[in-house]
């Protein structure tokens, strides 16, 4: 009997050049798939917003009690075997999802772009209508996934942002009146895991093995452009820590690292690199480069006093390592609503 000889295993195909533009079918292809994500996504929460409305109308006319919609779920579940999504505390989550934006035109639209996991997280941990929409715009902009949007709640973002803007110098908002929605007063970096004792050298080395979630903590826009920056003005040479150029302020972006508490004397070098960014570095089309000290900490009326007068487009803001005290942080939010209510009231 003949044995058959046995069949080579053909080697790994060498990626060959395109002339046929057969990428531009896969990029076709990837591309009607995001679409027809999109167009699911977009039925579902509509579908959902329809229901919700449904029994948020026959429950406030008082057709409907609560053991009405576990009958609903049933009911549901008898008649459609296997469909997903339609039990009782699913169904009281799309009245909510309904009660919580029918009266919030303008922030409708951006509903649908967001998935039904996303907004379980920020109906589920958002204590006032504000805070809803400011999470619901950010995720839509920043296209944060579920697990990155669950970290900014962590990080508490709504309320720094709310009790802490951003400080940058009145040259900032003459040259960029946006960026005060860009910038923040404090980054979180939790995740470069620094030790409580650490070096410049430490920050910035672990910030250029984490730059993926450096870029996230930052926004969506900035886009690195490299490390150590060489800056040569006459005859000296210079490094500057951190580049980064922002697609929506059409700017470069210098970034100059402390590891201790900001002193006015740092904003002299940052404005020396924005200078020398400027004349040798910026293309016509862009936009004058901003500074970003970015300081283990900082005090406040130091920092006014610092920007008060400088004609440097530049910001001050700080790294945390760790995750700030949330339910701290709540407080002070509530304390600043309170406040800012009573003077409404006397007004």
């Amino acid at each position: 009997m003949t044995t058959k000889p046995k069949r080579q295993k053909s080697a790994m195909a060498v990626p060959q050049p395109d002339p046929d533009g057969f990428t531009e079918i896969v990029a076709l292809i990837a591309t009607s798939q995001q679409n027809a994500y999109r167009a699911v996504n977009t039925a579902l929460i509509d579908l959902y917003w329809q229901v919700g409305e449904y029994i948020s109308r026959k429950i406030e006319a008082a057709q409907w009690g609560s053991g009405t919609v576990e009958n609903l779920a049933r009911f549901i579940a008898h008649s459609h075997p296997g469909l997903r999504g339609f039990s009782r505390p699913n169904l009281f989550r799309m009245k909510q999802f309904y009660e919580a934006y029918r009266d919030e035109a303008i922030v409708s639209a951006l509903l649908r772009q967001l998935p039904w996991t996303h907004h379980l997280i920020i109906l589920g941990q958002s204590k006032r209508p504000e805070e809803r929409e400011f999470y619901v715009r950010m995720a839509a902009k920043e296209r944060w996934s579920s697990r990155q949007l669950e970290r900014q709640f962590n990080a508490a973002l709504f309320e720094r942002v709310v009790l802490s803007p951003p400080k940058v110098s009145a040259v900032v908002r003459q040259m960029h009146p946006e960026a005060v929605d860009v910038f923040r007063d404090a980054y979180n970096v939790e995740f470069l895991g620094l030790p409580r004792e650490h070096t410049e050298n430490d920050l910035h080395r672990a910030l250029l093995n984490r730059m993926k979630d450096f870029l996230l903590e930052l926004g969506r826009d900035f886009c690195f452009i490299g490390s150590e920056f060489p800056v040569q003005v006459g005859t000296r040479d210079f490094a500057l820590d951190l580049l980064f150029f922002h697609r929506g302020l059409n700017c470069l972006v210098a970034f100059e690292l402390k590891v201790q508490r900001f002193e006015p004397e740092h904003l002299g070098k940052l404005t020396f690199y924005l200078e020398a960014l400027d004349r040798d570095v910026r293309k016509p089309h862009e936009q004058p480069s901003i500074g970003v000290l970015l300081c283990a900490s900082k005090e406040d009326k130091v920092v006014e006093y610092a920007l008060s007068r400088t004609l440097s487009p530049a910001l001050i803001a700080e790294y945390q390592t760790a995750l700030p005290d949330r339910k701290l942080l709540q407080a002070k939010l509530h304390e600043f609503y309170m406040q800012d209510s009573r003077e409404g009231d006397a007004e």
